[in-house]
C-alpha cells in the first residue's frame, strides 16, 4: 500500500504558522487605518503650512520689515521661530511616513517612528511656550501627543505580548528582589538602581523636596542671613522642580558611574548640572520674561570676573557649577541608597496606582503652575484677561499672590521671546491712543 501524499507546508500554511515578516504587516484596524490617513493629511498640511510661512516671511522682509512684529529685540524670536519651524517641517516629514507606515500595516516599523513624533511633538510645545506662552493652540498639540503615546504602546500586538510578559516578569522577579533587599536596584549590575518610571518619579519628588529645604537654608545662612524666603517652583506644595529635574539627569548619568572614580563623578555633575541650570533659565526668561536667579557680577575668589557666568549670561556660574558637582557626588554615593529605601516604603498593593495617582496630581500642578506663570505676564504686558481661565487665575492667583508665592522670582515681559504677547500688548496700546485720541478731537469739536 503506497503511504498518502502528505501536504506540502507552503500550501498547507495556517497563520499560526506564517512568518514573521508577514504577521508584522497583518492588517491594520479601521482606527488605526484612519488615524494613518489623518496623519498623511496633517503632514502635507503642516509641510504647506512651513513653505508658505517662509515664503511670506521672506517676502515680507524683502518688502517691508516692519510688518513683521515681533516684539523690541527682533533677534532673538525670530532664531527661535526659524528653529521652531525646522522642526515642524521635520515632524511633517515624519508624519507622512508614520502614517503611510499605518495604511500598510508595518507594525513595528510605525511603532519606532512614533517614539521619534513624540520627541518632536514635545519640542515643538516648548518651543510654543517660549514664543506664545500658554493659549489654546497647544490643545491640538496635547491631544496629538496623547495620540501618539497610545498608538505606540498599542500598534503592534507583538510589543504589547511582549510588555505583559514582561509586567509578569518583572512583578515576579520584584517579590524575590524584596525579599531579599534589593528591590529597585538593578539586578543586572550595570547600575546602581533600575531607571524605570516608579524610581525616576518618587526621585523627582523627594529631590523637589529636599532641594527647597536646601535652597531655603541657603538663602537664610549666606545670601541673606536671617530671612526666610519662599524659594518654592511650584503653585503648590513645598516643590521646587528645577532640583527635581536635575536629580533625574544626574541619576540617569550617573548610574553606571557609582563605584567610578570621585573626580569623574563631580566633573559629569558640575557640567549636567551647571548646563541644565542655564537652559532652565533660558527658558524661563525666553517664555515668560521671568528671571529667579542671576549670577552676573560674580567673581573667583574676589580677584577676576567668573568666567563660567561670562559665558552663560549669569545663568549658572563656577560656584554653583562646583556645587551640583558635589551635590551629585553625595547624591549618588550616600542619598540614593537611603531614598531607595525611603521609597519602597510605599505598600506593595498600591505601589503603582499611588504613583500614578501622585503623578497625575504632580502633572496638574505643573500645567497649572504654567497657566499661572502665563496670566501673570500677560497682565504685567498689559493685556487684558478676558478669557474664563485668565479671569480665574486674575481672581484666584493675582500678582500679589504670585509675588509671594515665587518671591525669589521677578517677571520682566520685554525680556521674553513672546510674539503673541508683543503683537497684543502692541494692539491694546494702539487701541488706547486711537480711543484717547478720538476723545481729545470730541472734546476739542465741543469747545469749538
Amino acid at each position: 500500500m503506497t503511504p498518502e501524499p502528505q501536504p506540502s507546508p507552503t500550501k498547507s500554511a495556517t497563520p499560526s504558522g506564517a512568518p514573521a515578516h508577514a504577521k508584522a504587516k497583518q492588517k491594520m484596524p479601521l482606527a488605526y487605518r484612519l488615524y494613518g490617513l489623518f496623519c498623511i493629511l496633517l503632514g502635507a498640511y503642516t509641510l504647506f503650512a512651513v513653505v508658505m510661512f517662509a515664503a511670506l516671511m521672506t517676502w515680507a522682509l524683502q518688502t517691508d520689515p516692519s510688518m513683521v512684529i515681533v516684539g523690541t529685540d527682533p533677534t532673538l524670536p525670530v532664531v527661535l521661530l526659524v528653529i521652531s519651524y525646522v522642526i515642524t517641517f521635520v515632524d511633517g516629514i515624519a508624519l507622512i511616513v508614520f502614517g503611510r507606515m499605518l495604511r500598510r500595516g508595518s507594525r513595528r516599523n510605525a511603532a519606532l517612528v512614533s517614539h521619534v513624533l513624540i520627541a518632536t511633538s514635545v519640542v515643538q510645545i516648548l518651543f510654543k511656550l517660549m514664543l506664545q506662552g500658554v493659549d489654546l493652540t497647544l490643545i491640538p498639540d496635547a491631544i496629538q501627543l496623547f495620540l501618539l503615546i497610545a498608538v505606540s504602546v498599542t500598534v503592534d500586538p507583538t510589543l504589547k505580548k511582549e510588555r505583559a510578559v514582561q509586567r509578569k516578569f518583572r512583578d515576579m522577579v520584584d517579590r524575590e528582589a524584596a525579599g531579599v533587599d534589593m528591590l529597585g536596584r538593578d539586578l543586572e549590575g550595570k547600575g546602581f538602581i533600575e531607571l524605570n518610571f516608579f524610581n525616576l518619579f518618587w526621585v523627582f519628588v523627594v529631590c523637589c523636596f529636599l532641594g527647597l529645604i536646601i535652597e531655603t537654608v541657603y538663602h537664610f545662612a549666606v545670601v541673606v542671613p536671617g530671612e526666610i524666603q519662599d524659594r518654592a517652583g511650584l503653585l503648590f506644595g513645598p516643590f521646587s522642580p528645577i532640583y527635581g529635574f536635575g536629580a533625574v539627569l544626574m541619576t540617569v548619568a550617573l548610574n553606571r558611574f557609582y563605584k567610578a572614580n570621585p573626580v569623574i563623578i563631580f566633573v559629569v555633575s558640575a557640567v549636567i548640572g551647571g548646563l541644565f541650570e542655564a537652559a532652565t533659565s533660558l527658558f524661563m526668561e525666553l517664555g515668560f520674561g521671568a528671571v529667579a536667579w542671576d549670577y552676573s557680577g560674580s567673581t573667583i575668589f574676589g580677584l577676576f570676573p567668573d568666567p563660567i557666568a561670562v559665558i552663560f549670561g549669569g545663568r549658572t556660574s563656577a560656584l554653583f557649577m562646583c556645587m551640583w558637582g558635589a551635590l551629585g557626588f553625595v547624591w549618588i554615593k550616600v542619598c540614593l541608597p537611603w531614598m531607595l529605601k525611603l521609597i519602597n516604603l510605599i505598600p506593595w498593593k498600591v505601589r503603582y496606582s499611588f504613583t500614578t495617582i501622585c503623578a497625575v496630581l504632580m502633572l496638574v500642578n505643573g500645567v497649572m503652575t504654567l497657566e499661572a506663570l502665563d496670566c501673570w505676564f500677560e497682565r504685567l504686558s498689559g493685556i487684558p484677561q478676558a478669557t474664563p481661565i485668565e479671569q480665574f487665575y486674575a481672581e484666584h492667583y493675582d500678582n500679589d499672590y504670585m509675588a509671594h508665592r515665587f518671591e525669589s522670582m521677578t517677571i520682566t515681559p520685554d525680556d521674553s521671546a513672546r510674539v503673541d504677547g508683543a503683537a497684543r500688548a502692541t494692539a491694546v496700546e494702539a487701541d488706547e491712543e486711537l480711543i484717547e485720541g478720538a476723545a481729545d478731537a470730541t472734546f476739542e469739536d465741543d469747545a469749538a
